[in-house]
């Protein structure tokens, strides 16, 4: 069996999707901080009074102190997506392990707190990866619902029709980093329209919370 699926015990601590029951989706973004694009997201989440999860790269987050205070500063939940977006299946165990606990090292050098989530880049997981997140006291947070706002299937009006569908308890991946296929100019432009239809139909959007204690 590949080792890059062959996954430990601990898949206990990773969450694709929440309990329907609260009545809540949950809405996060991955790649910044970006000093373009975070505040406008910022801005849009803003206007419609929601707060959301953004997943941010460690050296990334050192360059945008500023911009990370201020997101944390809005209400909106930081988690960890490692420390240089590294595709994990091509890392050793030290270097996973590295990726993991430095990530959380720079958001908490920045914030003075560390991020309990973590994210890892492309979504993909290997058990460096799941034994570092549960040692350094993360939950592993993937999603049920992609925008997939990058590459060429990126279009506003693609994005738009996937998450016109949500459901109580999904998690939702969107990206506000550029980086090199992803295209948060498309999400940004069809946010307000989302974010109106989940106001007026539900479930309401919110950031991953600071705890789960139901297995996902």
């Amino acid at each position: 069996m590949n080792a890059a699926v062959q996954y430990p015990r601990e898949t206990r601590t990773i969450v694709r999707s929440l309990p329907p029951e609260s009545g809540r989706c949950f809405l996060t973004f991955d790649d910044g901080p970006d000093p373009l694009w975070t505040p406008a997201v910022l801005e849009v989440l803003a206007e419609a009074r929601v707060r959301a999860t953004f997943f941010v790269l460690g050296h990334t987050a050192r360059g945008q102190a500023t911009l990370m205070r201020e997101t944390r500063a809005a209400g909106h939940t930081i988690g960890n997506h490692s420390f240089s977006h590294r595709h994990p299946w091509l890392l050793s165990r030290q270097a996973a392990t590295n990726e993991v606990r430095d990530g959380a090292a720079a958001i908490a050098d920045v914030l003075g707190e560390r991020p309990t989530w973590y994210r890892p880049p492309h979504g993909r997981l290997t058990p460096a990866v799941i034994d570092a997140a549960h040692e350094t006291g993360h939950r592993v947070a993937l999603w049920s619902v992609s925008a997939v706002d990058w590459g060429p299937l990126a279009t506003p009006q693609r994005i738009l029709s996937r998450l016109r569908m949500l459901s109580a308890g999904d998690v939702v991946l969107m990206h506000d980093g550029q980086r090199r296929h992803n295209r948060p100019q498309h999400t940004l432009h069809v946010l307000p329209d989302v974010l109106a239809a989940l106001a007026r139909h539900g479930p309401a959007p919110a950031p991953l919370p600071a705890a789960v204690t139901m297995e996902a």
